[in-house]
């Protein structure tokens, strides 16, 4: 890095995680948790005036020239100021038409343009890109529900990587392949794992200190004039590359293509590779559908049919988990503690939330392949694999 990028870092790890944390301390403290005006002022300042000044030198020098983990790591830097910003409502969309930090937003539109990504911290920069150092990932704040969120839900990333990545080896030897038998039995194992991490993440976590703590560093904000959306944690390639693989969502679905595209700039150049190549590739299901009218009775069929379904179900169940658990309880029902000055913008993607949960839902019933009478799921077709499979 350079040097003025190395100071940036530097004080991200340090005075920059320390003003977030004592005035989470402070917010939290408060019968209204979800106020942040008149509070904690001066450090306020404080936090944008050290934040500026080291984003300053990163202006005069213009684009790092570094390769891309560093050049990405640095905007990711940024971002995390912008986000800080946001949540302390130093800058919020909602009543400008531009970022007031132009000097910030130029550097972010920068890298973010010569990167191929959204000029703004992307999930990815808290989970599968953040070098830790002494052990210490960076994060917002120094609160322990922080790092159990961000730990776990990059335990679950790790695993649906090694999931999506087993399936998507599959095409190229075909289903009937001996290897397609260990490759359904590998993405299996990284789908029960994903689960365990999630039921992990649920008993650890505080709802009081997620929601009021760490969710608000995920809200969406402005980069010049352009608004956008928070970070989630579902901006990576491979849980798409899974539901595109087996077959549970379709790219010629118009609701979940919306979805791809909405979240392809949130993702890292190779991310966006993988997704491109999973869009143009023939779903598992469909092999194994036609493959039943000639060969249901053979030992392949039955062997990695059955493995295909246990994928399918391991993936629907893990989609439903994240849904049930994780939505309702550490959003929803929060929520309905909150004054209603509060409810503006609380969730990440900008929408109301009960628009945001009905998208949520839709989403988790493809990929569980529930019965629907409003939308085409995958539920007929892998019925008729189970009874091909005489089931």
């Amino acid at each position: 890095m350079s040097t003025a990028s190395d100071n940036f870092d530097a004080w991200i790890r340090s005075s920059f995680r320390q003003m977030n944390t004592e005035l989470e301390d402070l917010y939290f403290a408060q019968e209204d948790r979800a106020n942040v005006e008149g509070i904690g002022e001066t450090t306020k300042k404080a936090l944008a005036d050290e934040g500026l000044g080291f984003i300053r030198p990163l202006v005069a020098e213009g684009n790092t020239n570094e390769a891309f983990e560093r050049t990405f790591a640095t905007l990711g830097n940024l971002g995390l100021f912008f986000a800080a910003l946001r949540r302390h409502e130093l800058t919020n969309p909602a009543r400008e038409h531009k970022s007031p930090f132009d000097e910030a937003s130029a550097l972010g539109m920068h890298m973010g343009a010569s990167l191929g990504v959204v000029p703004r911290f992307a999930n990815v920069h808290l989970n599968h890109h953040n070098r830790a150092v002494d052990g210490q990932p960076k994060s917002f704040t120094s609160l322990k529900d922080e790092k159990i969120f961000n730990d776990y839900n990059t335990f679950s990333i790790l695993c649906y990587q090694r999931a999506g990545d087993a399936l998507s080896r599959i095409p190229p030897l075909g289903v009937s392949n001996p290897a397609a038998t260990l490759l359904f039995r590998d993405a299996h194992a990284a789908l029960a794992d994903v689960f365990k991490y999630n039921e992990m993440l649920f008993e650890k976590m505080d709802a009081d200190r997620f929601f009021y703590c760490v969710r608000p560093y995920f809200k969406p904000y402005r980069v010049g004039r352009q608004e956008y959306r928070g970070a989630n944690a579902g901006d990576f390639a491979a849980i798409n590359e899974i539901d595109l693989l087996l077959g549970l969502c379709r790219g010629n679905d118009p609701y979940y293509s919306q979805l791809l595209v909405d979240k392809m700039l949130y993702m890292t150049p190779d991310d966006q590779a993988r997704l491109r190549t999973s869009l143009a590739t023939r779903p598992l299901l469909d092999e194994f559908i036609e493959a039943s009218d000639r060969y249901a009775g053979r030992e392949w069929f039955k062997t990695n049919a059955a493995l295909f379904l246990d994928v399918c179900a391991a993936h629907g169940k893990a989609a439903s988990q994240h849904h049930d658990r994780l939505v309702n309880t550490f959003i929803v029902k929060m929520s309905r503690e909150l004054e209603q000055r509060h409810m503006a913008q609380i969730t990440a993607s900008g929408p109301p939330l009960p628009v945001l949960m009905k998208a949520l839902e839709k989403l988790r019933d493809l990929r569980a392949a529930a019965p629907s009478t409003e939308f085409e799921t995958a539920h007929a077709k892998l019925a008729r694999l189970k009874r091909a499979l005489g089931g």
